[in-house]
């Protein structure tokens, strides 16, 4: 505590100027005793998570300090956030439903609290997505297993409180679709109603921060589900290849200043060929066949070009996947939960050329039963 007492001053100046001390009806109540609330508050800061949510039972102090609004914003202030990875995820035999958080520092895993949905659910129905800065998973739609209803769910998980909320419903029931984040909107994309099998053209637009829904331009043909990602400002949508591949895929790119879909490149649309990660404005694709080939898109060019280094670990992360990608790293959670962590860098003297090293992060063998359905990553 000494060490932090002499090393935290100046940053204990800015919780002082930057947070307003939480409003206590008890003001004998010191947050740790013998510290002062300025102290003492530094020291919950710094908590990682989720041990911030979970020490809110520790007293009422505590609880109302980490619980005001002034406290999280006081930790983006600061910096102090780091990327976790969450994966949703289910095991087929069981039908159970699962939450988890990786540190990818550490390789140690949470289990978040039970998602609020009916037990019938049907895990790949649901679209999943994420507020990555602001901490927050935003889980859409299903379908009833039992009824084969689509839904109109709208489930939000805070890393500030690590707890689930209900949020407002989506206009259209929907379930196997798209969903991404554009400018901090919740585009929710095509998908089905599942009585019927009749797929959905309408696409419906979530704004966090007043929860309501509203309707964006409608998709220009109907569309099956295979796989979608955000690049810079667009969402790009594609159905992907089937067999025995005598059309070519089709793809279309939303535009949220104009409101409009227009048709994808054929270059993109031809090579999408996997499950997609975004990692800074770049466009990754591992692919489906042979031994999983990672490409990177080409926007100059219309083209895919193969990325360069480390062969992706097959014989460790077999499909499914779910991949997602933050600062230079792309992580790929496949069957059993078992992690791939991508490293990207340039090479070939500057020409944009990327390579990647992989490590592999084994999972408890608990988690030997489940496969991925989404993964996102969150700063908390």
């Amino acid at each position: 505590m000494a060490a932090v007492k002499s090393s935290s001053s100046s940053v204990s100046n800015q919780v002082s100027d930057q947070c307003s001390h939480q409003e206590s009806s008890n003001k004998s109540e010191p947050l740790i005793p013998g510290l002062p609330d300025e102290i003492a508050e530094l020291c919950l800061l710094y908590l990682p998570y989720p041990y911030q949510a979970l020490v809110r039972s520790v007293s009422a102090s505590w609880n109302r300090a980490i619980t005001d609004s002034s406290f999280v914003r006081c930790k983006k202030s600061l910096s102090l956030p780091l990327p976790y990875l969450f994966v949703f995820a289910f095991n087929k035999v069981t039908s159970r439903i699962q939450w988890q958080a990786l540190d990818p520092r550490s390789g140690r895993w949470f289990v978040l609290p039970p998602m609020p949905c009916p037990k019938a659910a049907c895990p790949p129905g649901f679209a999943c997505t994420s507020l990555p800065r602001q901490g927050k998973l935003v889980v859409l739609g299903g379908v009833r297993s039992d009824s084969e209803c689509s839904t109109r769910t709208t489930i939000v998980y805070r890393t500030s409180t690590n707890q689930w909320s209900i949020a407002a419903p989506m206009r259209t029931p929907r379930s196997f679709f798209d969903a991404g984040n554009i400018n901090g909107k919740i585009l929710a994309v095509g998908g089905g109603v599942a009585r019927n099998g009749d797929l959905i053209r309408a696409v419906d637009c979530y704004d966090p921060e007043n929860d309501t829904w509203a309707a964006s331009a409608a998709l220009p043909t109907n569309q099956a589900k295979y796989d979608s990602n955000v690049v810079g400002n667009k969402m790009y949508v594609t159905e992907g290849w089937v067999w025995p591949f005598m059309l070519s895929p089709r793809g279309v790119v939303y535009d949220p200043d104009e409101d409009t879909w227009q048709e994808m490149r054929r270059g993109m649309r031809d090579g999408w060929t996997g499950v997609s990660v975004v990692v800074g404005e770049r466009l990754l694709v591992i692919s489906e066949y042979g031994d999983c080939p990672m490409k990177v898109y080409d926007p100059a060019e219309d083209t895919w070009r193969y990325v360069s280094g480390d062969k992706f670990p097959c014989e460790a992360l077999r499909r499914p996947f779910a991949a997602s990608g933050v600062e230079g790293n792309i992580y790929v959670v496949a069957c059993g939960l078992n992690v791939g962590i991508g490293r990207l860098s340039e090479c070939g003297g500057g020409k944009g050329e990327l390579k990647v090293e992989w490590q592999v992060v084994s999972a408890p063998t608990a988690f030997r039963g489940f496969s991925p359905s989404s993964c996102q990553v969150l700063y908390a």
